[in-house]
């Protein structure tokens, strides 16, 4: 089965009210190309290790003996596109249809001063209600609730009443198969229920019920309308969301199948199919629609849905799924044991991560980190409904190594779909050419601004006007911005008086906590950059991550503050050190962006023949910038004391806000500049230097990792494999105490619900970010193909950074087109097994140091020595590397 995605008409309509510089055929051709070749369900990943993936995978399922005790703990479904979290009431299976195509507001909205109110994702609740008699169903010691992981299904059962609910592969709908055994068994009513209230009532022919968003005058145009209908004996719920020219739409139409059911109105604000009674199974489909076209019935596309899902059988809709699913899990695994609970509960908590992610991250745009598919209470939310790239890379960085591609195509389409509009601001926000994509942004870029505003803002924000001298209309302009945008984000939390919203600014000038960051572009093209080393997708390169290289490499070449000093180096001003450190000079994330962007940028242009007056240009810069500042450095904040190690630190002086002496790792973690394959041995010293003295007390159980650090990836780039068994346990288990925004109910720190998902960013924007970090450390440990420099020769190099009594196999990606399969057993690697996704030549790293044996799809083929071991590969073709004495047939093992 494919990935559910919108029409190419939908999406070219789409991007053209983005104003994306992407042809919609384009797009989908090139993600498609990265996509696996379909396979038979019952493949395994290795010719060395059978591994039994239903048992492996199955250890993730979720299963409640009783009821979560917040619907946030509910257990997730979804097929990429649309999804829910299922929980219960005493007497109902309840539900909320959540999309990744469903945005309230874009870019343009001058609506939501006050931040958290923009919003998005949710198009209605939906309740199954089996209480006819009053009776509690769904509580007691009958009361279970499964969710079956290896093949993507849930079930709950009560007293007399069991169900499965499934997101089907294929059709936009989700489907809950009823089985009714009570004696005397009622009728069961289905609502569909709006997620807003105020009503207005529209009579004709076509009655229909219509609900007005109640914030229209106030919002300034913005406009949220619900209409509740009853169409061919289906239910339908209509969401429009209307702001001068802005238009999204988002339908959910349910009906049932295999029993009669009568549809009506219950009241103002829900709609109703009335199941007759009766024992035995039934099925109820909700189906969801989405567009951003005005001229198309988004209600009549749902009901298409819901037409194709019900023209098969619950039972053939479920072995869809299971196809899919376990195709899915066939493509790679990681498998944890030893002395003790911790790589089971590691492993346990990975795999859930790839559930997670492909049931939310298949449809033509990214989930948003806080929520993603899994809203329960209606729109509410912290933080709004943008994009941020340090919570969405949470999601992201771990899925290359995964060999799951297809889950990032809604990054690059999300991302690539806004190049037109980041050029734009480029060009308008700083007076750069190429690219600028801010931290925080709507899910179509940022908006157009007039040509005078645009030169105030940049003569604003390069510190060339002072800040008290801003005019009138740009304050005023100023006034109805969004202040989580990263252009606004100088504007403080205001508050409302007397019918008026009130707001400041932070008191740092044109600074915020993310207005200065220019780096989180970097980031999501190196990310793009990693992808194509991945998959080896030529025109993807092409297409999406050299036009992105390019356009960030541009951005800093051009960037105003980027000013050669008299020391004859390159240095950048006035930026930001991410969010603690404002308005500093050389910060470490704003350097370290350029140090790997400008010959990654480089070699992309060289592989596919493009710019080579760039790239001399591009190469000119990165040779003569300025080194990353370290406390050796001139003028540092905390100068290096007698005896004290050099370290990275923030950046330095002058400053605005932050601590430019705190230690920071960005370069173990982004742009391949430091890592345990680096050639430069000063920086490799540098990294492990600075980790050192961010945990100056060692690393052990009391460690505490929150949700968003990145010190299980910088660990492994380090090759400290000692530190991983308590920085991935910590991470999961969240050992901060610092953050929590529900009860103490559920199953570790208060923000932790019952489906391992947390509330750590508080109502409403429940996520997995931790188990996101925590994969991609885990990748780091287990396999590492990263280059001796930016740019260069990827180095395969499995178990990089493992716990000595920790046994682990796995197949994962690695960059440069391969499938890596290995085991760690008894404190050694058995064997490394490759498998080419195109012809070329192979660099490992001998795990043995000693001479090993090579067999090619299971034939002899020689020796190799050496620290690191050159072998050319076919395509599709599988080598062995083994101790010298051993053979395939000697390490193979079932798991």
């Amino acid at each position: 089965m494919i990935p559910i995605r919108p029409s190419r008409r939908e999406f070219l309509a789409s991007t053209l009210m983005t104003g994306a510089a992407i042809e919609a055929d384009a797009l989908f051709s090139a993600l498609a190309l990265a996509q696996p070749a379909a396979k038979n369900s019952e493949s395994q990943p290795s010719s060395v290790i059978s591994v039994d993936l239903r048992r492996l995978v199955s250890a993730a399922d979720l299963d409640y003996t009783e009821p979560p005790p917040r619907s946030e703990g509910g257990i997730p479904i979804g097929n990429g596109s649309m999804g829910t979290l299922v929980w219960t009431e005493p007497t109902a299976i309840k539900m909320q249809i959540n999309r990744v195509d469903v945005f309230a507001e874009d870019r343009s909205t001058n609506s939501f001063p006050e931040r958290n109110k923009d919003y998005g994702s949710s198009c209605g609740y939906v309740d199954l209600d089996f209480g006819d008699f009053g009776d509690d169903v769904f509580s007691g010691a009958a009361f279970h609730q499964h969710l079956h992981v290896y093949d993507g299904i849930s079930d709950v059962a009560g007293n007399g009443v069991s169900a499965r609910a499934m997101a089907c592969e294929g059709h936009n709908a989700i489907a809950v198969e009823v089985d009714d055994g009570r004696a005397q068994a009622g009728a069961v009513k289905i609502d569909l229920r709006m997620l807003r209230h105020a009503v207005e009532y529209l009579s004709g022919e076509n009655y229909e019920l219509t609900q007005q968003h109640a914030v229209k005058a106030m919002n300034r145009g913005h406009a949220a309308t619900s209409t509740l209908a009853i169409r061919k004996g289906c239910i339908l719920l209509v969401q429009k969301f209307e702001e001068g020219g802005y238009y999204n739409a988002s339908a959910v139409a349910i009906q049932v199948v295999g029993r009669k059911s009568k549809a009506k109105y219950a009241n103002d604000a829900t709609v109703r199919l009335g199941v007759a009674p009766g024992a035995g199974k039934w099925t109820a489909l909700i189906a969801s629609a989405s567009s951003f076209d005005r001229n198309e019935d988004v209600g009549a596309k749902a009901l298409a849905e819901l037409d194709g899902a019900a023209a098969q059988s619950f039972d053939s809709l479920a072995a869809a799924n299971r196809t899919w699913w376990n195709d899915f899990w066939s493509r790679a695994f990681v498998r944890l044991d030893g002395p003790d609970a911790a790589p089971k509960e590691i492993e346990k908590h990975y795999t859930y991560y790839l559930y997670v992610m492909a049931a939310t991250s298949r449809g033509s745009y990214m989930p948003r980190f806080g929520g993603m598919l899994w809203f329960t209470n209606g729109d509410m939310r912290e933080w709004g409904a943008q994009y941020w790239w340090a919570n969405q890379s949470c999601y992201y960085n771990a899925l290359s190594p995964a060999n799951r591609p297809e889950l990032l195509e809604p990054m690059i389409a999300t991302y690539s779909g806004m190049r037109e509009s980041s050029a734009q601001a480029a060009r308008q926000q700083w007076g750069s050419k190429g690219i600028y994509i801010p931290e925080t942004c709507w899910f179509n870029g940022l908006e157009t601004l007039p040509d005078e505003m645009a030169a105030e803002m940049r003569d604003l924000y390069l510190l060339k006007k002072p800040w008290e001298q801003r005019s009138t209309a740009f304050q005023y302009m100023a006034e109805v911005k969004l202040a989580h945008t990263s252009r606004w984000n100088w504007k403080a939390a205001g508050e409302w008086v007397d019918g008026h919203f009130l707001w400041k600014d932070r008191g740092c000038g044109p600074y915020g906590p993310v207005t200065h960051i220019l780096s989180s572009g970097a980031k999501i093209a190196y990310l793009f950059w990693v992808h194509y080393e991945h998959t080896q997708d030529g025109e993807f390169l092409r297409e999406h991550a050299y036009p992105l290289l390019r356009g960030i490499a541009e951005f800093y070449r051009n960037y105003p503050n980027l000013e050669r000093g008299a020391d004859g180096k390159y240095h950048i001003l006035h930026v930001n050190n991410h969010e603690p450190v404002y308005g500093a000079c050389d910060t470490q994330e704003e350097l370290s962006a350029m140090m790997g962007i400008f010959p990654i940028a480089a070699r992309a242009a060289e592989i596919l023949g493009a710019d080579e007056d760039l790239r001399a240009q591009w190469r000119e810069v990165r040779a003569n910038l300025a080194p990353l500042p370290t406390n050796a450095s001139p003028g540092a904040p905390k100068p290096q004391a007698a005896g004290e190690a050099e370290i990275w630190i923030a950046g330095l002086p002058p400053v605005v806000r932050g601590d430019l002496g705190a230690p920071h790792v960005i370069p173990a973690l982004h742009y391949d500049l430091c890592s345990v394959e680096t050639a430069d041995a000063h920086m490799l010293d540098l990294g492990r230097n600075t980790f050192q003295a961010i945990h100056a007390k060692g690393i052990d159980s009391s460690t505490v990792v929150t949700v968003l650090s990145t010190d299980s990836a910088a660990a492994a780039n380090l090759g400290r494999g000692e530190d991983m068994r308590f920085l991935l346990m910590n991470q999961i288990a969240n050992s901060d105490p610092s953050r929590g925004f529900c009860d103490a109910r559920g199953s570790g720190p208060p923000w932790i619900q019952a489906n391992r998902m947390t509330l750590r960013e508080g109502p409403g924007a429940i996520g997995i970010e931790r188990l996101g970090r925590m994969a991609e450390g885990l990748h780091a440990a287990l396999l590492q193909s990263n280059p001796a420099r930016p740019g260069g020769e990827p180095i395969v190099h499995v178990f990089p950074a493992w716990p000595r009594d920790w046994e682990a196999q796995f197949t994962l990606s690695a960059r440069g087109g391969f499938v890596v399969t290995s085991s760690f057993a008894k404190g050694a690697v058995e064997f490394v097994e490759v498998r080419a996704r195109g012809a070329g030549n192979c660099t490992a790293r001998n795990p043995w140091k000693t001479e090993v044996a090579v067999f090619r799809d299971g034939r002899p083929a020689g020796s190799l020595a050496g620290e690191l071991l050159r072998f050319p590969i076919g395509k599709d073709e599988t080598v062995v590397i083994a101790q010298a004495g051993k053979t395939p047939a000697d390490l193979k093992r079932e798991i």
